[in-house]
């Protein structure tokens, strides 16, 4: 499976993964925030181009599994992949043991 990888404007580490265009006339006019819902497109913000991929069950992927990524796009036209939890908040007052480390 061909895809294009898009990252979001408004949310870092947020990404779409749609199939991509047959044709190079077809690329041309592809719109890929057209295959989301209206109220993610408005979240997810410009789509900015990322690469090309091509899926297959053997391919690992760093933060997703492959297969579900491919079922995803097979069934609803896309995959979001949406941003990792658990991330540090640079904004967060630091542990008690860190302070003036």
């Amino acid at each position: 499976m061909q895809v294009s990888i898009y990252k979001s404007s408004k949310k870092d580490e947020m990404y779409l993964y749609v199939a991509r265009p047959q044709t190079e006339s077809e690329a041309e006019t592809f719109e890929p925030l057209s295959v989301l819902p209206e109220a993610v497109q408005t979240a997810f913000g410009r789509a900015t181009f990322v690469m090309h991929l091509e899926l297959s069950e053997s391919r690992k992927l760093a933060r997703v599994n492959v297969l579900h990524v491919m079922d995803s796009i097979e069934t609803n036209g896309f995959f979001l992949q949406m941003p990792p939890e658990g991330l540090i908040n640079p904004n967060a007052a630091a542990p008690e043991g860190l302070r003036g480390a």
